[in-house]
């Protein structure tokens, strides 16, 4: 079993790179599908969910190349089959984003229920009434989500509640519809934007996203091109949250700065230093940190994704800090495992009440999801003496190269088969 081993208590300085998006390159790899043509992307994360979309398509009959680990040449031309396989759908939550692609595409499809972090219950309601309100007929299974999208055609979409996952795959659905859709209550996120970028430079004709109202011509077809995945907000977050636990000072680089609003303001309300340049962010500790509330929201709120790691940060803050999830029912299962080093948090229900300020100590722990794995990177970053951290699969979901990018600040961490 691979565990990270990091002997921690050290301030984190220097400079870090941060990867294209995961949540980003999850989605404009099943928009391929959509494509008869080749497709070249750019600025691809190393993670394994990268891999397990790959390894979809190229099921699917997609021919795959990579050129080297960041860029990834598609060709759908020659796909076979609206059929996905469900052992590989199992391994991740995006998997979802075939329905609208394979639909749009083939006007047929059947995908497996996703797989992916476990932290409460993940309908996919939202989806469904999408793809009605297009035309598509859809049944479930205990396996499988079969969509007969025969009718498949332009129509009002208008979500009961802001879903990313849901937004992405009615636009994919709809790219190739005939005739105009409109959806209400849209997502806003940066990837949902840049999945409308990717689309749109193939050929598409979508307006309005990054608004609550997106609006999309369904076009014939759309050819092949060069896309480059924009930059990772949560990574970005993730090590800023590092630096500022550690006590540290860093220069994160390759950031959209807009795109880490709601979390540099959270940081400057702590009293930390935050400098802004074009495409990196500077992050410091010169004073002790305040404590704050937080609740997380859809974009441009402060993101789920980062709940865990601001978690552990105020662990490191005298004073009394809340922190209420406003997205998923249960994503507090990581407290249990910073309690074993020693933190002080109290869960109550969607809340979390942190008391901030005793050092936490070294252990052992294991990474329950994706988000929580790095927050347990950090918790092992600031705690004086050896952590040991298992089930990495969650980690090498979604962060590329962790170990080499924290010691390239100055962590002492290291990835061992024990």
């Amino acid at each position: 079993m691979d565990k990270l081993v990091i002997n921690g208590g050290k301030p984190l300085k220097g400079e870090v790179t941060i990867s294209g998006a995961k949540n980003a390159v999850v989605a404009i790899i099943p928009a391929v599908l959509l494509v008869k043509g080749k497709c070249r992307i750019e600025n691809v994360p190393d993670i394994s969910d990268v891999d397990s979309i790959l390894k979809m398509i190229a099921y699917l009959g997609a021919k795959v190349d990579k050129p080297d680990c960041n860029t990834v040449e598609i060709d759908c031309t020659n796909l076979n089959t609206h059929i996905v396989d469900k052992e590989l759908a199992a391994k991740m939550r995006a998997s979802y984003y075939l329905m609208g692609a394979l639909a749009g595409r083939f006007r047929k499809a059947a995908v497996p229920l996703p797989g992916g972090c476990n932290f409460g219950l993940r309908p996919i309601d939202q989806h469904l009434k999408g793809f009605n309100s297009l035309g598509c007929i859809t049944e479930c299974d205990d396996v499988y989500v079969n969509i007969d999208a025969g009718n498949l055609r332009g129509g009002n979409v208008f979500f009961d509640v802001v879903s990313v996952g849901a937004t992405i795959n009615v636009m994919l659905a709809a790219v190739l519809a005939p005739g105009k859709t409109v959806m209400e209550n849209a997502a806003k996120e940066p990837h949902v934007v840049d999945l409308a970028n990717f689309l749109n430079s193939m050929g598409a004709n979508i307006k309005g996203a990054g608004t609550d109202i997106i609006k999309i011509e369904g076009v014939s077809s759309l050819s092949g091109g060069t896309y480059s995945i924009i930059p990772d907000q949560i990574e970005a977050g993730t090590y800023m949250s590092a630096v500022l636990a550690t006590g540290g000072d860093a220069i994160i680089k390759n950031v959209i700065p807009k795109h880490l609003d709601a979390i540099t303001a959270k940081f400057m309300e702590m009293g930390a230093v935050v400098e802004e340049f074009d495409d990196s962010v500077r992050v410091a500790v010169e004073a002790p940190l305040k404590p704050i509330n937080v609740k997380t929201l859809p974009y441009p709120g402060f993101p789920t994704d980062l709940q865990p790691q601001i978690v552990v940060l105020l662990t490191t803050v005298s004073g009394q800090s809340t922190v209420t999830e406003g997205v998923w029912d249960s994503r507090f299962q990581y407290i249990a495992e910073l309690t074993k080093l020693g933190a002080d948090i109290d869960v109550q229900g969607k809340r979390a009440v942190v008391n901030g300020g005793a050092l936490l100590s070294p252990g052992e722990v294991e990474a329950t999801d994706l988000r929580a794995g790095a927050s347990m990177v950090i918790a092992g970053l600031l705690a004086k003496g050896t952590t040991k951290i298992s089930q990495l699969r969650h980690i090498d979901r979604g962060y590329e190269h962790i170990v080499d990018k924290l010691r390239g600040l100055g962590a002492d961490i290291e990835r061992i088969d024990e």
